[in-house]
């Protein structure tokens, strides 16, 4: 039912093709009311195109894109309306100043005249941007830039906001102030948040979406991909023997991609973090390398992974960017 959907949206088995190339295979999943979506993928993995059907910017080869129960296709003024996008490249117009380009925005999204001055105080306060209202876009920061291009995302008061890279290019503190931007944001409007920076979509999301080769190769909340839950393939270890030569011995067996001192908290012993490759239990290969030293093992358990852990695991073990 149109304006009553349980989904904010809905995408149904969406393909997009150019030429030869499959840039995005069948994919499916949905976004809830309310949501902080973080969506992740490998340059070249299908992200930019899958947000870029989602705000009708390009059409589906097949498949179809529901926000809020209306159809891309059949309404796009109805989605676009509650679309606000800040794509990774934000759409800004150097020669306007930044007061100028807002009011430039709201009227090609239909804002009431009468309401244009409110709403734009609102939006201006809300990301940081009433000093520099009357300047030039040229003459702004990285920072401030970005801002603008949040705040043009945010005119019309959107249901939804698609943020591509919002923080691509900030120091520092700047992205901590996008970051707690994007939780504010959160409390009013469902947001798909696509970064390369894995930690940031740890801070501020509910769920994850992966995508991977055009394919969608996870979906579920950072707590369930990165809970343990039985998988043994990083280990927290504590063992009575010499730290350099325990280490030596652990780095050296078979399907170890990482072993780590943590240095001693008990007496005549050392703790240390030990990762192996996706599918392998190093419990008893653990045992039987320290069986052999002489070097009793006191603990051994699993340890949570992290969104890093997760994110190779799924689309290749390679430290290369997300």
């Amino acid at each position: 039912m149109k304006g009553e959907s349980f989904f904010m949206i809905e995408i149904q088995h969406v393909t997009k093709r150019y030429g030869d190339k499959l840039a995005v295979n069948d994919v499916t999943f949905t976004i809830n009311k309310g949501e902080i979506l973080g969506f992740l993928g490998r340059n070249g993995a299908g992200k930019t195109t899958t947000m870029n059907i989602i705000t009708g910017y390009i059409s589906a080869s097949s498949g179809s894109v529901l926000l809020d129960g209306y159809d891309i296709l059949a309404d796009p003024l109805e989605v676009k309306r509650r679309i606000g996008y800040l794509p990774e490249l934000p759409p800004l117009y150097p020669d306007m100043t930044v007061d100028e380009y807002l009011r430039f925005v709201c009227a090609i999204k239909g804002v009431k005249r009468s309401r244009v001055s409110a709403h734009l105080n609102d939006i201006t306060e809300l990301v940081g941007l009433g000093e520099v209202r009357g300047r030039l876009i040229r003459n702004l920061s990285k920072g401030y830039r970005q801002r603008v291009g949040m705040a043009q995302a945010l005119v019309g008061n959107p249901e939804v906001v698609i943020l591509d890279e919002p923080t691509v290019g900030l120091d520092p503190k700047q992205i901590l102030e996008v970051r707690r931007m994007i939780r504010q944001l959160g409390e009013d409007h469902t947001i798909v948040l696509s970064s390369h920076i894995l930690q940031e979509v740890a801070d501020v999301c509910n769920r994850l979406v992966i995508i991977h080769q055009g394919k969608i190769v996870a979906e579920d909340s950072l707590e369930h991909l990165t809970h343990a839950d039985g998988d043994t393939r990083k280990l927290r270890l504590r063992i009575a023997g010499p730290e350099a030569e325990v280490l030596q011995a652990l780095r050296s067996m078979e399907g170890v991609t990482q072993a780590d001192s943590l240095g001693s908290l008990e007496k005549e012993s050392f703790d240390f973090l030990l990762q192996g490759e996706a599918g392998t239990d190093l419990r008893r290969a653990v045992f039987s390398r320290m069986s052999e030293k002489g070097y009793p093992i006191l603990i051994q358990r699993p340890v949570d992974l992290d969104l890093e852990d997760v994110f190779l695991q799924l689309t290749g073990d390679s430290r290369e960017e997300a």
